[in-house]
């Protein structure tokens, strides 16, 4: 078994014990349906940021950007359904102009992508610089369209999107399992995405073996900001409205997800199976914390030492394994 497989391993295995553990502390309420079903709706909106955070993180960089570019595809979204939707429309023109928004959010995602990716790629900005700054300019923009205030009035068929089911399964959480299918097709099975990880391991080498290493950071940050950008849409569905700073505190989640989930900040390792299961612990944590009544304070407290607590874990595990 490699270093990879041992610390999914793990983390799988204390994802078990967190279930059961919340379980019994809670006496039962943990296992209801409707737990289950509120933490499939909670999943999507934190997952989608972590695979693309994760993404970037393989090439070696961090997208400090992500929350701002999906909050802006958000504003674009809710704005030009807001405005081109008749007073009295049908449902037909009405999935039309919903459709359109969508686009535009997610061109928008993509030319905030393709933003970072230029700063990185081409000018050589380090990716903490370029995405902090770019963070600022896509939040500064999204304040501005919308005077801070949060655009609401939109279309039943948003808020379905964001709130139904299908077949028992919340619509969010089965868009979630199509973009995770496709990351995971993307990192493990095309040449894209073994050139993804040879860059982040070694850029030198990468070089080397006819890599063009721009060409690779460039693609990497306009699929994350492609990825953000859908979040974008989940998170107007959830709530019905859109404002330029919903899930603020995503940002330092995803990273912890992605760090937490066996990502090397300093690139070139992770697994799409580690993201989905850091983001499943946390989720239980959070779950569980909730029904115990714990302030949010304790909730990233315990989340900030479960980050930590397995990283020293994993770190005394590997170096006894290598001896």
């Amino acid at each position: 078994m490699n270093l990879g497989d041992r610390n999914l391993f793990r983390l799988a295995a204390i994802t078990v014990v967190i279930f059961v553990t919340m379980s019994l502390v809670t006496r039962g309420r943990f296992l209801s349906v409707a737990n289950f079903e509120s933490m499939a709706f909670m999943l999507p909106e934190l997952a989608i940021l972590s695979l693309a955070m994760a993404l970037a993180m393989l090439t070696g960089g961090i997208d400090l950007s992500v929350v701002a570019t999906a909050n802006l595809a958000g504003v674009v979204a809710a704005l030009a359904i807001t405005h081109l939707l008749p007073a009295e429309a049908g449902l037909g023109t009405t999935v039309l102009v919903v459709a359109a928004g969508a686009v535009l959010a997610i061109t928008s995602g993509a030319i905030c992508g393709g933003i970072n990716g230029l700063l990185i790629s081409r000018f050589n900005i380090s990716a903490i610089l370029a995405t902090l700054g770019t963070m600022q300019l896509f939040t500064g923009i999204a304040l501005v369209v919308t005077s801070g205030k949060a655009i609401t009035g939109l279309p039943k068929i948003v808020q379905s999107f964001g709130n139904d089911t299908i077949l028992g399964v919340p619509i969010p959480f089965c868009f979630f399992a199509a973009i995770t299918l496709f990351v995971w097709v993307l990192v493990e099975r095309t040449p894209f995405g073994l050139r993804l990880r040879l860059t982040g391991s070694n850029p030198v080498a990468a070089v080397f073996s006819g890599i063009s290493v721009p060409s690779i950071l460039f693609r990497t940050y306009l699929t994350t900001g492609i990825l953000a950008s859908l979040t974008g849409l989940l998170m107007i569905a959830r709530t019905n409205s859109a404002k330029a700073d919903y899930g603020s505190s995503y940002l330092l989640q995803a990273i912890l997800v992605a760090v937490l989930g066996g990502v090397n900040p300093a690139g070139g390792f992770g697994t799409v199976k580690g993201i989905i299961l850091a983001v499943v612990a946390l989720l239980l944590l959070a779950s569980g914390f909730n029904m115990l009544h714990f302030s949010n304070f304790s909730k990233e407290f315990t989340w900030g030492l479960f980050l930590l607590v397995i990283m020293v874990f994993n770190y005394f595990a590997n170096s006894r394994q290598r001896r």
